[in-house]
């Protein structure tokens, strides 16, 4: 096998120069932290949706939500949508795949909680109806796209667009926010009576 150390170390940088410009959206991270935060003080949920890679992140997050992420504290209520094969196969054969994660939001989120849609592209149209169907429900609506934000970023309450149109760069950048979004979460919780298990 012929190595090209030339091309590993150009998708390293290419992936480290995209964490980077994120920077510049530190004040919206920040803000849907709170959001989250707000969230749990309140005693509600997060609900978590996307597909294949996304579908990952969603359930990598919610772990890090319910378990821990760094700190022993209270476990958090957060679910990902797209964990449940039964249930989801079960809604695209009875209805369609377009309602997969909308059908979801419909019987489990309540006013108050917070619902986060992954997407790369920011089109994915099952993503999209489950956002719109959490902000039928007064939930609060979040986004994490890429570049362009696609048709999410007119659904979402706050979208998080990644400053790339590359979906492995986006990917990688979505879980390293994902994983900040935790921390500062965690601490908050953490530090509050009774935060600690």
């Amino acid at each position: 096998m012929k190595m090209d150390i030339n091309k590993i170390e150009m998708q390293l940088k290419e992936s480290a120069d995209a964490k980077m410009e994120m920077a510049g959206n530190s004040d919206e991270i920040l803000k849907i932290a709170e959001l989250i935060v707000n969230c749990y003080r309140s005693g509600r949920k997060v609900v978590l949706f996307g597909n294949g890679g996304s579908a990952a992140d969603a359930q990598h997050l919610a772990a890090e939500f319910v378990s821990k992420f760094r700190l022993e504290r209270r476990g958090l209520p957060a679910i990902a949508l797209n964990t449940n094969t039964s249930i989801m196969t079960a809604i695209a054969n009875d209805y369609e795949f377009g309602r997969i994660f909308e059908r979801q939001v419909e019987s489990i989120v309540n006013e108050g909680d917070v619902a986060i849609g992954i997407t790369t592209s920011g089109d994915s149209d099952n993503v999209i109806r489950g956002l719109l169907k959490a902000k039928e429900k007064n939930a609060t609506t979040i986004a994490f796209t890429g570049r362009s934000g696609g048709k999410v970023k007119d659904v979402a309450d706050i979208t998080l667009k990644v400053p790339s149109d590359d979906t492995p760069r986006i990917q990688e950048v979505h879980i390293t926010v994902g994983h900040i979004i935790c921390e500062i979460v965690e601490e908050e919780i953490a530090n509050e009576k009774g935060g600690v298990s």
